[in-house]
């Protein structure tokens, strides 16, 4: 038996750096997931494509652990990084992108969107308790990102 949990986030932040510097750091995925808390292995697939393996989390074998892989493309013109989910890869199909701008010389308005579906091998009894769970680990991960990210430039 397996459940699955469907998450939405949406963030905007102001990110301290030129536009430059900002797209740079977040299209450059090891550069960037290495501000990603909890990250147990990123596994580059070839072809901008990354594999990423969460730590565990969780007891024994009520421990949960999200695998997924995307492929990134980025345009600096439009300002837009996306990522879209490699299937077979994992327990978890995701999909987002950050929309850039520039704020002046040194401030870079960033929007973070993502779409993520997690399956994990509990029985159907328990998904009105456990989706809650996860999705509070989702978003509280998302934001120690978003908080590292200011400081990254």
């Amino acid at each position: 038996m397996a459940i699955t949990v469907s998450i939405e986030l949406n963030r905007e932040l102001d990110l301290p750096g030129s536009y430059d510097e900002v797209f740079e750091l977040l299209a450059d995925v090891p550069r960037s997931a290495s501000h990603f808390p909890k990250v147990n292995q990123l596994t580059d697939l070839g072809d901008n494509t990354y594999r990423w393996e969460m730590e565990k989390v969780g007891v024994d074998k009520h421990a949960i652990q999200s695998i997924y892989a995307c492929k990134y493309h980025s345009d600096k013109d439009a300002g837009r990084i996306t990522w879209e989910p490699v299937k077979g890869e994992g327990n978890g199909v995701v999909r987002g992108s950050w929309t850039l701008k520039a704020k002046g010389d040194s401030v870079t308005s960033a929007k973070f969107q993502t779409h993520a579906e997690l399956t994990v091998p509990l029985p159907s009894l328990l998904k009105l308790a456990i989706s809650p769970v996860i999705k509070h680990e989702f978003n509280s991960l998302v934001d120690t990102y978003m908080k590292n990210l200011k400081t990254a430039v």
